[in-house]
């Protein structure tokens, strides 16, 4: 400190030096919104095409699960087809489960059983699954930090599925990456029904009529609407409906009877007033903001988000979008914008507020600016630790940044508060009072670090039976930036404050010269 005081140019260039260089060091670290867990458990999703059976999707289900009992650490495998409607009304109509759809929940070795983490076993099933012919596969829970949603938005149907095509096929070029999936990639065979608006107007038939004749030959009618079973306990309904064979047979559907409203007619054939065919259309169609909308689902595989997302941006095909279509963020890429966006701000407001305060406390305007002279030596440490542990810059590791904020500003004032106090009560002076302050409160400094980082390292180094993942970058951040606020405190605020105190000598030899003129 005595070596510093008397070098304060070259300890006050020194510490500038190291701020600048920590800012540099940002744009080495990788960025992300919240870091992947590596808890025991995954799931990988089986799509097989539309209009697959049950019997075939068990097969391919059955065929996955074999191929995954040799994948190290893989424990036990349970398998699900469908979804949703078990224990639920077998009338209701089910959105999420689909007989071509499997689920193979998979739990893994615990973390001290194993040597790598959940993200490289799950790029190992990625490559078994590989040699599955024919399904789309899709791995892991779907958590934060696990996938990146792109999503291309436009009212020209037509456009819009080339353009997805076109970004798809270039995601597949980038390296790293892991499954990729499209909401557009699957087509859905179904019977497309015109009707003849002039033929049906004749006959008394209504367009409202021939969708009831449709869904009821199909469907089935409404619960409400239904003949009941009474029994003595209970009421099940009958419902009445054409066989699988039946519903895909063009020629038996345009035998249908459909009412007619015209007075003294009978029923109409569905084929003399409506055409029908089969065709084709998209699986699942997406509306953001009322415009049609296609998202691409990509697995991050262990890649940092912010790295995925920039080199995503710089395609070819997204850089020259065509006229209507947009790219929209959404997500973690969309959180994670507005955490950076907003962080500074609430760093500046956080530090605002600071200095009111120690205003308020010392009755000065400057030698709080020696105080928050410590917040930059603590981020640059924060930021060397996150790069040196290959942690990505996060909201954890955010929060690391807010914690050491109130840390380096509360070893400052331990520093200033009795340099001030043994100059004013003790008649040292300021060279003397500096480092009898560094000498004493050196001790409470340095035990409150210590204290502080035997907290924290256990987190930062994952020990114990809970997941550290979200932890950790926290506490490498507040581990480093309290090693350098600690030791670089010592060094630095006592020349800060020389300076500023020689400005405040000069501000008041400036204005008792005013008051004596």
């Amino acid at each position: 400190a005595a070596w510093c005081l008397r070098h304060r140019f070259l300890t006050v260039t020194g510490a500038l030096g190291f701020f600048v260089g920590s800012l540099m060091l940002i744009r080495l670290l990788p960025t992300g919104f919240i870091p992947a867990d590596d808890n025991p458990q995954t799931q990988v999703f089986v799509e097989l095409p539309p209009g697959s059976t049950l019997s075939q999707t068990a097969a391919m289900a059955e065929t996955a699960r074999q191929k995954l009992v040799g994948v190290p650490y893989v424990k036990t495998i349970y398998t699900t087809i469908g979804g949703g409607a078990a224990g639920s009304d077998p009338l209701a109509t089910q959105t999420g489960g689909e007989v071509r759809k499997a689920t193979l929940t998979i739990t893994l070795a615990e973390r001290k059983d194993r040597p790598v983490r959940k993200q490289v076993i799950e790029t190992q099933i990625r490559a078994v699954l590989e040699a599955l012919p024919g399904v789309r596969t899709k791995v892991g829970l779907g958590g934060s930090g696990e996938k990146y949603v792109l999503v291309l938005s436009g009212d020209d149907p037509a456009t819009l599925t080339r353009t997805a095509v076109n970004v798809e096929r270039d995601l597949r070029t980038l390296p790293g990456l892991g499954n990729i999936a499209s909401s557009a990639a699957l087509v859905r065979p179904e019977i497309a029904v015109r009707p003849d608006f002039a033929k049906a107007a004749d006959l008394g038939v209504t367009s409202a009529a021939i969708a009831e004749t449709l869904r009821i030959a199909t469907l089935g009618d409404y619960d409400w609407l239904l003949p009941k079973l009474n029994l003595a306990q209970r009421q099940v309904p009958v419902m009445v409906r054409m066989n699988a064979s039946g519903r895909a047979d063009l020629s038996l559907l345009e035998r249908l009877a459909v009412p007619s409203t015209q007075p003294g007619s009978g029923p109409v054939m569905l084929g003399q007033v409506a055409e029908l065919s089969l065709t084709s259309g998209p699986a699942v169609i997406n509306r953001y903001d009322r415009a049609r909308n296609i998202n691409l689902e990509i697995e991050l595989s262990g890649l940092p988000l912010g790295e995925v997302t920039q080199r995503v941006s710089q395609l070819p095909s997204l850089q020259n979008l065509p006229a209507g279509v947009r790219q929209i963020n959404v997500g973690d890429a969309e959180m994670m914008e507005e955490l950076f966006g907003s962080f500074g701000l609430a760093m500046l407001t956080g530090v605002l507020c600071i200095f009111v305060v120690l205003v308020l406390l010392f009755k000065d305007l400057l030698q709080p600016i020696t105080i928050l002279a410590a917040l930059p030596l603590a981020f640059g440490g924060g930021f060397v630790a996150l790069l040196l542990a290959k942690k990505a810059l996060s909201m954890p590791s955010l929060i690391g940044l807010v914690m050491l904020m109130g840390i380096a500003v509360k070893n400052s004032i331990l520093l200033v508060e009795y340099a001030i106090v043994a100059r004013r009560e003790l008649g040292l002076g300021r060279f003397e009072a500096l480092l009898d302050a560094c000498h004493k409160r050196a001790r409470p400094v340095v035990m409150t670090t210590i204290a502080m980082g035997a907290g924290m390292l256990p987190v930062a180094l994952g020990l114990g039976a809970a997941d550290a993942s979200f932890r950790s970058p926290m506490a490498f951040a507040v581990l480093g930036g309290l090693v350098t606020s600690t030791i670089l405190s010592l060094l630095v605020i006592p020349p800060v404050f020389t300076y500023l105190d020689d400005i405040k000598g000069l501000i008041m030899r400036l204005f008792g010269a005013k008051e004596k003129v």
